[in-house]
């Protein structure tokens, strides 16, 4: 009786997926077990799966996924840990972590993050958040879907790991509601109840476990993914390729940034400005961003901070504020946090430059001469100002110091560049005027401002 009762509850997760999601699965097995039969099962071994995944995957993160799998109880006794997975226990894992809700999910997490069962401690789930994002950003690139984003073109990753970590388990929350922070946070146990609640709330989770078994275990990688989350978890880049450019962002903090963005900007990132490339000059940085739709901008100061800003309108000169709620600051390193308008006003984002009367300067949130974020026209100073928070966004001061010098910035419009802007302002004396073009050739001098055009519109570096 107890045999049949088990198949059916297999056959239900079976049914899960369509008949060739069945057959892609059946094959990974396969794969993963080097024959057909359970999963290492030769010579006794379960060393053949870890042998297999070892390059699209870290060790530890394939050791974790085995863990998850042996946690599949099938007989009512669980099974040693050095046995071979069994074909059941490989679908209900699929099944549960690919298509269930939080509560099929979190006992194969709880196993993930933990072999021992009972209450976890916050340190163990920081490092098994901090392996998760980690094995998400190997197997991106390993897989080579970081669609123009790499390794080479952005900061290391390696603090971008613990600090989208940190941030994610900031939001874990015990029964009364509390969240304990710091310290207290690594040493906190907590029941397998309040990590359901966090996997629910938090869906970078679900869709971090999906990507590593999508792309790290090939299964189901060439099937489409329901969820837009997956979908745009990376954002195409455009305009760094060639230009031996690092940029300011790694890649955990491009992801959770842009999860921050309005879902139909989320598609793309196309670098319009870069202190490196165009110099450093307010009217540069005007030059670039006026009129390029929404944009993110991205600075460091000489501290080593990084932070910035989401403006979800395109930047216009002039003397009162602009935009919209969907503005936000954010900041990068030490830590990894956005931060939202408050509703106390409006004061989203400024830009100003060549006036007597007001500021000259680009700033978001709070007000004129105490801005959450300001880059003043003479370029290379800076403000963040928040006693306590600032007023527009409730973030704290970004910058290691009140008043900051500048380092290196970026512009990156977000979503399509609008049309507008590429004709606008792009036109030199020479394309008005044909005849003065051909004088010059005749002449043997080239067109001098020909090199100096920004190619407004792509390369394919997502190929």
């Amino acid at each position: 009786k107890m045999g049949n009762a088990e198949s059916n509850a297999y056959q239900n997760h079976l049914s899960r997926f369509l008949p060739e999601e069945q057959s892609d699965i059946d094959g990974v097995f396969d794969t993963l077990s080097g024959s057909s039969g359970s999963a290492g099962a030769k010579n006794g071994k379960a060393t053949k799966k870890t042998a297999y995944t070892r390059e699209p995957l870290p060790e530890q993160m394939t050791v974790r996924l085995y863990n998850g799998m042996k946690s599949i109880d099938l007989t009512g006794k669980s099974s040693g840990l050095s046995e071979p997975i069994a074909k059941q226990q490989f679908v209900i894992f699929m099944s549960n972590l690919l298509k269930g809700n939080a509560d099929e999910k979190i006992t194969i997490i709880m196993r993930m993050i933990s072999k021992t069962e009972g209450p976890v401690k916050g340190k163990q789930i920081q490092e098994f958040t901090e392996d998760l994002i980690m094995s998400v950003v190997h197997v991106l690139s390993y897989r080579k879907e970081l669609k123009g984003w790499n390794l080479e073109n952005t900061r290391d990753s390696a603090s971008g790991v613990k600090a989208l970590a940190s941030q994610l388990i900031s939001e874990l929350r015990l029964a009364d509601g509390t969240k304990p922070v710091g310290p207290q946070l690594m040493e906190t146990n907590f029941d397998q109840s309040v990590i359901e609640d966090w996997v629910y709330r938090i869906p970078q989770i679900s869709i971090f476990l999906s990507v590593i078994i999508r792309q790290g275990l090939h299964v189901l990688h060439s099937f489409p993914d329901q969820t837009k989350d997956m979908l745009n978890l990376v954002p195409g880049c455009r305009g760094i390729k060639g230009r031996g450019l690092v940029s300011l962002f790694d890649i955990p903090s491009i992801i959770y940034i842009n999860s921050h963005l309005p879902a139909e900007l989320q598609h793309k990132w196309q670098l319009i400005f870069s202190s490196r490339l165009h110099g450093e000059s307010f009217s540069q940085l005007c030059g670039h961003i006026v009129n390029k739709g929404p944009c993110i901008l991205i600075l460091k100061d000489l501290d080593g901070y990084i932070f910035g800003g989401f403006a979800s309108q395109s930047w216009e000169v002039k003397p009162q504020f602009q935009g919209d709620n969907r503005c936000f600051l954010f900041s990068v390193f030490p830590c990894l946090a956005v931060y939202t308008y408050t509703g106390y006003n409006d004061h989203y984002m400024y830009l100003n430059h060549g006036q007597q009367t007001m500021p000259n300067g680009l700033g978001m949130g709070g007000q004129h001469g105490y801005f959450g974020l300001w880059i003043d026209s003479d370029y290379g100073k800076g403000h963040s100002k928040a006693k306590p928070r600032c007023t527009t966004y409730s973030s704290p001061q970004l910058s290691a110091k009140e008043d900051f010098a500048l380092d290196a910035m970026e512009v990156w419009a977000v979503g399509d560049v609008p049309e507008s802007a590429g004709a606008k302002g792009k036109k030199s004396i020479l394309d008005v005027d044909p005849e003065a073009q051909a004088l010059l050739e005749m002449a043997g001098k080239s067109r001098q401002s020909e090199g100096l055009r920004e190619p407004i519109e792509e390369d394919e570096d997502d190929n």
